[in-house]
């Protein structure tokens, strides 16, 4: 699907929402989910997306991703566990693994988002999954005051400083930008995402 197709498909669901009364910020934050997902589904991934926003969120993608997208998640956890996993805002599988966890922050409160990432990591201590918060440019510095809040260096994996990076809206833009991002490993977010250092 050219550029532009997918452009006039966000707009549309854009505006169909606006005659709904959905917010800027929430609108704002679907499209990205579902930039995060269409990246993740160009990479081979499998897409998870929460139930309540799955609907709004595949609207935004490109009828190729569409079979990328899975409605039940293919893992092995107590219901707990499951059950904050499938809150997450987008999550790329591989296999019956999860290969990455992202929290997108467009306005809402970042500390709600971390905290169920550190969930998972407290309920599950040896999950090795790197986690990303995506958020725009002018919030790095609110992401950063909560990741390395006090009660998340504590986790017993290791502090969330550690295992969670910032990716920006820029980033996320410019990989999708990519001319050859089917041919390209999910390691081409090393070159986006920063850490910052636990205080």
């Amino acid at each position: 699907m050219e550029k532009g197709e997918v452009e006039v498909g966000v707009r549309n669901c854009e505006q169909r929402e606006l005659a709904c009364g959905l917010p800027v910020r929430q609108r704002t934050s679907l499209t990205f989910q579902a930039k995060i997902a269409q990246l993740g589904a160009s990479l081979g991934f499998r897409i998870w997306l929460p139930q309540n926003e799955r609907n709004r969120i595949v609207k935004r993608l490109p009828a190729a991703c569409h079979p990328s997208v899975v409605t039940a998640l293919p893992l092995n956890y107590d219901a707990e566990t499951q059950k904050t996993i499938e809150a997450i805002d987008v999550i790329w599988l591989q296999g019956r693994t999860i290969a990455r966890a992202f929290e997108v922050e467009h306005s809402t409160v970042i500390f709600s988002g971390l905290l169920r990432m550190a969930d998972l990591l407290a309920m599950q201590p040896r999950t090795k999954i790197p986690l990303h918060v995506v958020a725009p440019t002018e919030r790095r510095d609110q992401v950063r005051r909560e990741i390395v809040r006090p009660v998340f260096s504590v986790l017993e994996g290791g502090a969330m400083a550690k295992r969670c990076s910032f990716i920006s809206y820029e980033a996320i833009d410019e990989m999708l930008a990519q001319p050859n991002l089917s041919h390209m490993k999910e390691t081409v977010i090393e070159d986006y995402e920063e850490y910052f250092d636990a205080v």
